[in-house]
């Protein structure tokens, strides 16, 4: 999720850990440091952007590492306020705030390695956008009103309200996943397309509208559903996955470590230089974040020295007016 969400969920969780047991300023202060301490790996350079990219949200959203960090942190916090006495209970307020962070970062599509050093599987449910306001502000509002009122009674149970409210949405956007995950399976079904995966994740900004990919033989296809389209079928838009530059890049470890952080979500292509790999779950055709150069296009596909990211953006002007009616229903083509 994005650096606000985690902010405020650490200062949240920080508040309703240590109620009146310290000042809620405390609280909230070391509460959303700790909540923002594990994306700090965003300034470490692994080499090159690939690694950049599969090796974020790797040890520092570990929980195994965060449980051990959160022992010293907690013991630094208590000394520093001069409150030792309260330190288990400091240790339980900032343990929550570090692992919570990993654990919202799994619902959204990324991948995040929640279980190294034991594995390094990246888990990632996909049942919320990486920026949702819907999410963020019951927590802000929640946290801002325990602060306004210095801890007052009202203040914390605002606090535990935004909490429970955020967490609900979570819980919403999981069913609706699950409902459009099934309206598009039988779409699928009546248009006779041979699934091998399905990918379901809403779209930026709300858990309405949403996107589907499906993964069939050497092509993918794209859709879009509203939760106010009434039922009505998916219609998918069929693209080519590349396959016929698999033997030329398949030996490339860039090209091996998209495949397997995307989980197979991801198409080969090329333009008019060079042979790129494409991440398909973040973005919507033809504008993906996650567009990598990884090879010359010749005959002999060489590699080339360092990845190249390339990866696009839509054009906000079409795309937002775009997002917001189909939202709504309307049934709209997607810009491309």
């Amino acid at each position: 999720m994005d650096s606000v969400s985690q902010l405020a969920l650490g200062a949240a969780v920080s508040v309703a850990v240590m109620g009146r047991r310290t000042a809620v300023w405390k609280a909230a202060l070391w509460g959303a440091v700790a909540g923002t301490l594990p994306d700090l790996d965003v300034l470490i350079e692994h080499g090159d952007p690939i690694r950049n990219m599969v090796l974020h949200r790797a040890e520092t959203h570990a929980l195994f590492w965060l449980t051990l960090f959160s022992l010293p942190l907690a013991a630094s916090v208590s000394r520093l306020h001069g409150e030792w006495a309260q330190w288990r209970r400091w240790w339980m307020a900032m343990w929550l705030a570090l692992v919570t962070h990993p654990l919202l970062d799994t619902m959204t599509v990324y991948g995040t390695q929640l279980a190294l050093p034991f594995s390094d599987r990246p888990f990632g449910v996909g049942s919320i956008f990486i920026i949702d306001p819907l999410y963020t502000l019951p927590l802000l509002a929640g946290a801002g009103w325990a602060l306004a009122s210095r801890g007052s009674a009202r203040g914390l149970k605002a606090n535990a309200a935004g909490l429970m409210l955020s967490s609900a949405y979570l819980v919403w956007g999981v069913l609706a996943q699950g409902h459009v995950e099934r309206v598009a399976r039988q779409s699928l079904a009546g248009q006779g397309v041979d699934v091998e995966q399905v990918l379901v994740t809403p779209t930026a900004f709300n858990s309405v509208l949403w996107r589907v990919v499906v993964l069939a033989g050497p092509t993918y296809h794209e859709g879009f559903y509203s939760l106010f389209d009434g039922g009505r079928q998916i219609t998918f838009d069929r693209f080519e996955r590349g396959t016929a530059l698999s033997s030329a890049l398949q030996d490339i470890e860039g090209v091996q470590r998209i495949a397997a952080f995307s989980k197979g979500f991801y198409k080969l292509h090329t333009n008019d230089t060079q042979l790129l790999v494409t991440d398909l779950r973040m973005g919507q055709e033809p504008y993906y974040v996650f567009t990598f150069a990884v090879a010359e296009r010749n005959s002999a596909a060489q590699p080339l020295p360092r990845p190249v990211q390339l990866g696009t953006r839509p054009d906000v002007r079409r795309g937002l007016p775009w997002l917001w009616r189909r939202a709504w229903g309307e049934p709209l083509p997607p810009p491309r």
